[in-house]
């Protein structure tokens, strides 16, 4: 399972949103954090969010053990299972 934390505030909420539209990715909420899962791999498009590239930058709060980022970048955020 691949599972990324995002501070639930109201900068990174259209990270979360656009994140769930993915039919595969399922958006809850753990603590003060989203939690974004999904069996395979997770893929934000930065443009689609609406971020700027601060917010952006920032908005990760971590991964889980079993998954790590592999781009992050002004294009993509996109995390895969380990």
């Amino acid at each position: 399972m691949t599972t990324l934390y995002v501070l639930d505030v109201p900068e990174n909420t259209p990270l979360a949103k656009v994140a769930g539209e993915d039919p595969e990715v399922t958006v809850g909420r753990v603590g003060p954090y989203f939690e974004i899962s999904a069996a395979g791999p997770i893929v934000i498009d930065r443009r689609a969010t609406g971020c700027r590239h601060a917010v952006w930058y920032s908005a990760v709060g971590g991964v889980a053990r079993d998954s790590h980022i592999t781009q992050h970048d002004k294009d993509a955020l996109r995390v895969e299972p380990a």
